[in-house]
């Protein structure tokens, strides 16, 4: 906790101040123009990777960067894509897997999860990614089985939340439009799905 403490002292003491207007403008509404839906692992900083800032990217996460699509699921993921999407309007939305996901890990080994029944369950939303799953990469070296099926897992997720139902009116009515994106932590590369080729390919060129 102290480590976090000196932190918040850093922030009131110098990076505040020099913002402060922007955040009086932040304070009484949002208006995201992202909606960013990426895993809970604690290497993924969306706000490092890409350069925003408060109020640019309304974030969910969960173990695995899952969308559930089962009717009967009542969850925090599915409720943020529909608040964002029908009240605050984003323009994209963006599925983003990584690189060495522990989910995907646990997935492979299922007896990993025996300990943990709700993360088992949780993982069941996961199954699509061997449907989907990418061929290998030799650039992934030793980890390329694994990579495959994180890819498999963001087209799987990916299809999931265009398959929403406030995300298929928006995107019908032209007014969203909808990312699956794979980050490598080791490179810091992101690859972008492009669903009429079926493959991903790097976001940023060179």
């Amino acid at each position: 906790m102290d480590r976090l403490i000196e932190g918040h002292k850093r922030f009131l003491k110098d990076v505040f101040p020099a913002r402060r207007d922007q955040f009086k403008l932040l304070a009484d509404r949002q208006a995201p123009e992202w909606l960013f839906i990426t895993c809970s692992d604690s290497r993924i900083v969306p706000d490092l990777i890409l350069g925003t800032g408060p109020g640019d990217l309304f974030i969910s996460r969960n173990a695995g960067n899952v969308v559930p699509i089962a009717s009967h699921d009542v969850d925090g993921t599915t409720a943020t894509i529909e608040y964002a999407v029908e009240v605050l309007k984003v323009k994209s939305a963006i599925l983003c897997g990584h690189s060495d996901c522990g989910a995907l890990k646990a997935a492979l080994d299922r007896k990993r999860l025996d300990a943990l029944p709700k993360a088992k369950r949780w993982l069941s939303h996961v199954e699509g990614a061997w449907t989907h799953r990418q061929p290998l990469d030799p650039a992934d070296g030793e980890h390329a089985d694994l990579a495959s099926l994180i890819r498999g897992n963001v087209v799987a997720q990916y299809l999931n939340l265009k398959a929403q139902p406030s995300v298929a009116r928006a995107t019908a009515e032209g007014r969203l439009q909808v990312y699956g994106w794979y980050y490598d932590i080791l490179n810091g590369h992101i690859e972008q799905y492009n669903e009429e080729m079926r493959k991903f390919a790097p976001l940023v060129s060179g």
